[in-house]
């Protein structure tokens, strides 16, 4: 594969695994500042896009999180569960489309109407996903079942409803530690619920 662009050219691709999902090492030039040309070397790790919500009440002023097993945090520091707003890959659905489903089978929510309130790259150097970040507003009366994800995928997800205010202390406590969740959580806390 040859692409040249107007600060890349040369560019060419190597399979080194297909497993999980796709990682790619890649060789190319960048064009410097200067004007000189670089050659580098990286991998990409490429598993699509995803979507993310956070569910919020107004009136009691919670959200709603999940708790799952991830490996790499596991492999960091041996307990490897974190919480985290309910997130998915898209799986070739819209952002919207995609949320929506990951919301119910991961919390028990149905989410009618989720507000996108913006895209992010969460670890470019070395991973291609790029993620779309959602808010919705929840009451009991949304409530379709028990969440917990789906067990063909996996997953075995605990869903935690807490005080916004809990949630924000669990940042600052070092308890919640997932990027995408501090996001949301942040955002909700300066624009929404302050």
């Amino acid at each position: 594969m040859q692409k040249i662009t107007e600060h890349v050219r040369h560019l060419d691709e190597q399979l080194l695994s297909d497993n999980w999902y796709i990682l790619k090492k890649y060789t190319f030039e960048l064009r410097r500042q200067d004007g000189s040309w670089q050659q580098q070397s990286r991998e990409a790790y490429d598993r699509g896009h995803g979507a993310t919500i956070l569910l919020y009440s107004r009136e009691k002023k919670t959200v709603v999180l999940t708790r799952q097993f991830r490996l790499p945090v596991y492999l960091h520091d041996k307990h490897g569960y974190l919480i985290e707003a309910a997130a998915g890959l898209l799986d070739n659905a819209s952002p919207e489309q995609r949320i929506i489903a990951e919301a119910e089978e991961e919390t028990g929510f149905k989410v009618a109407q989720p507000e996108k309130i913006f895209e992010a790259f969460m670890s470019p150097g070395s991973v291609t996903e790029k993620l779309y970040f959602f808010i919705a507003e929840y009451s009991e009366k949304d409530r379709s079942g028990q969440g917990g994800g789906l067990a063909e995928e996996g997953e075995d997800i605990e869903v935690l409803e807490w005080p916004l205010a809990k949630a924000l202390d669990a940042i600052r406590s070092g308890e919640i530690q997932d990027g995408k969740t501090i996001m949301l959580l942040q955002h909700l806390a300066l624009n929404v619920l302050n």
